[in-house]
């Protein structure tokens, strides 16, 4: 396992032209898929706070239909190697999965420079928190919410919807005492399963506990967040067997997963690709719809 595992860490070690490769990618998906006119954005509501730090996001809220119930909540959880990134980067994605129905939140976190791991993880529990404590202002069902990543963000939200009740990976970025447990999750190239390299990408220490603390396949239980996979089986950065080894340990402890190829050669970020962002919100929305609702 471990030939295979090492060869995450090119995931953070984004050259300048990767990252400008994907910059570009999220441009044209922002462009060819913009936020749809009926899609209304509260920006820079702040979330969680350390100190004087302030982290914030951006709410995006479906079109009005009439009375209607209260819609569920999706995390959306940007990608970057743990190093890049900002909130707006993963923006297209909330704009879509508003028009499909969802109250969904783009967040920012602290990359690595600014904090070691699990960091990361505290501010993505803590937007978990923040959605749920604030249900009846956006309209949210606070019973239902779910989250989606894509690279370094898949392995934030994978965590997320395994380690419910790990209190070292809870933080304290505010709203105290509210669940920052999830219901459903969509990880697109998912870091999965950690080993000692990733661990020093993450700013960890590279001992026994750092990698299997940081992992998400290490807390799979049955009671797990219901789980998507998207992955390119070619994925040129980060392994396909990384989510076949997550889907194993899924379906080892009676997890509800779901692991799909996608059709993407020699690609990693397809979800930042406007040939296969229209089939990624398709299959997130419908996963979505199934496990939180709404159900038309």
């Amino acid at each position: 396992m471990t030939r295979w595992l090492g060869a995450v860490i090119l995931l953070s070690c984004v050259t300048s032209s990767s990252v400008v490769a994907q910059r570009t990618d999220a441009e044209s998906a922002r462009r060819d898929f913009p936020v749809p006119a009926d899609v209304m954005v509260v920006r820079d509501v702040v979330y969680a706070e350390y100190g004087a730090r302030q982290l914030k996001l951006d709410v995006y809220l479906p079109p009005r239909r009439g009375r209607r119930p209260a819609a569920p909540g999706v995390l959306v959880v940007r990608g970057g190697g743990w190093r890049t990134g900002d909130k707006e980067f993963f923006g297209f994605i909330a704009g879509q999965l508003a028009k499909e129905g969802f109250v969904a939140a783009s967040i920012e976190y602290r990359t690595v420079q600014e904090a070691k791991f699990p960091a990361a993880e505290h501010d993505v529990k803590a937007a978990v928190r923040w959605m749920r404590s604030h249900a009846n202002t956006y309209g949210v069902d606070a019973k239902a919410i779910g989250a989606i990543g894509g690279s370094a963000g898949a392995h934030l939200v994978a965590l997320l919807g395994t380690s419910n009740g790990v209190k070292e990976l809870e933080g304290d970025g505010g709203n105290a005492g509210v669940s920052s447990q999830v219901q459903a999750v969509v990880a697109m190239a998912c870091v999965c399963v950690i080993d000692a390299q990733t661990a020093r990408a993450l700013g960890s220490d590279a001992n026994a506990h750092a990698i299997e603390s940081a992992s998400p396949g290490t807390y799979v239980s049955r009671g797990s967040a219901p789980l998507l996979l998207l992955h390119s089986p070619t994925d040129p950065l980060v392994p396909f067997e990384l989510s076949v080894e997550m889907e194993a340990r899924y379906r080892r402890a009676g997890a509800h997963v779901t692991l799909t190829k996608v059709d993407a050669p020699n690609t990693h970020g397809f979800w930042l690709q406007t040939p296969y962002f229209p089939d990624t919100i398709k299959r997130s929305s419908d996963f979505f719809r199934s496990h939180l609702g709404p159900k038309s």
